[in-house]
């Protein structure tokens, strides 16, 4: 059972806390800057490459436009509807004006 936090519940003597005594600081100082580790160094580069295009799956999009030129892609004009209205009140939520 846990006992509750209450201003009465520790008192002066009590011999459930150890005392606390100061300890000098005997740590050396650090002066040169960390290195860098192989995986900071190449966030940079990473970064780089992924934002120079949309992160986009090629297959997946051409077997998408395959399938809608077949006909065999079920498009809703009431969910394609919806999305785009989603979009518009997002793009608003953000608008400065």
């Amino acid at each position: 059972m846990v006992e509750s936090v209450k201003p009465t519940t520790i008192k002066a003597n009590d011999l459930r806390i150890g005392a606390v005594t100061r300890v000098a600081n005997t740590a050396p100082a650090v002066t040169t800057a960390p290195a860098q580790t192989p995986a900071a160094a190449a966030a940079p580069t990473l970064a780089r490459v992924m934002a120079a295009s949309a992160p986009l799956d090629v297959a997946r999009v051409a077997l998408i436009k395959e399938a809608v030129e077949a006909g065999r892609f079920p498009l809703s004009p009431a969910s394609v509807a919806d999305a785009l209205i989603a979009a518009k009140y997002e793009w608003m939520s953000h608008d400065a004006s």
